[in-house]
């Protein structure tokens, strides 16, 4: 093969590695910090204590109640009815769908107590509070609450239901509890090693918009041009090793002078 050849070579192969050398680090540090995690304590299950149930024998009013002033609002249907216990109390949370112009339909929550069937706000800053301290099973020391009512991309409580209150505890890991306002529920639980993960897996993923984007564009060619390297690689040790010079020395004719 030409010096040529084995010069272009292995300049793509420098330049190559030198672009995409420090997205290959972070793929290698992101998936060193992933293998050696515990997925259940990322997403903060061990920090959530299950919801209780109720005894057969409560009484309760029939869900048709709270049915029947819902639709004295306009509400024709309802998709699901739960039994949530909130702070002792039996809660029933309906979801339901509502036209909201040119046939868009949008889900809706209303709960409504199971006692008397009377329909409820969604729940107060200090029942989202009383919530989540019943629900961690960390120490009940709140660092500060926060109502969220919208969120980017880059938030941890990204796709979530909104609005919500985020109570932050200051042991363990400033663990933030969120809890649903209107659906009276606990969403999730982030740590700080939850937020080191998803920052790492933004890197890994290379989605800076909504970081879980697995089909991006960028994501895609620096895989391509990683594969190029890494072939470019392999084709640099052939060229560069004695035994395939001198094979190649062989191969070449030798011309007869007379």
């Amino acid at each position: 093969m030409k010096r040529s050849w084995h010069l272009r070579i292995r300049k793509t192969h420098r330049y190559l590695g030198l672009f995409i050398g420090i997205q290959f680090l972070l793929w290698t540090v992101g998936g060193l910090y992933f293998s050696w995690s515990k997925l259940d304590d990322i997403h903060g299950d061990h920090l959530k204590r299950p919801a209780t149930g109720f005894p057969a024998s409560l009484s309760l009013v029939s869900p048709s109640v709270p049915l029947a002033a819902l639709k004295q609002q306009g509400i024709d249907s309802v998709n699901t009815i739960a039994l949530l216990d909130i702070l002792g109390q039996p809660v029933y949370q309906l979801t339901y769908h509502m036209q909201h112009g040119k046939g868009h339909a949008m889900a809706h929550t209303q709960l409504a107590n199971a006692r008397t069937g009377e329909l409820r706000d969604e729940l107060t800053k200090a029942e989202a509070t009383a919530l989540a301290q019943q629900r961690f099973t960390g120490p009940s020391d709140v660092e500060q609450v926060e109502y969220i009512t919208t969120t980017n991309g880059h938030h941890e409580y990204r796709e979530k239901p909104l609005p919500a209150y985020a109570v932050t505890f200051r042991q363990p890991a400033h663990a933030t509890v969120y809890v649903a306002a209107q659906l009276g529920t606990v969403q999730s639980i982030r740590t700080d090693p939850w937020r080191v993960f998803d920052f790492l897996w933004m890197l890994h993923t290379m989605d800076y918009e909504g970081r879980d984007d697995m089909n991006n564009s960028l994501l895609r060619a620096f895989s391509v041009l990683g594969l190029l390297t890494i072939s470019s690689g392999f084709a640099l040790f052939f060229v560069s090793s004695t035994r395939f010079r001198r094979k190649s020395k062989r191969a070449k004719p030798h011309l007869v002078t007379a």
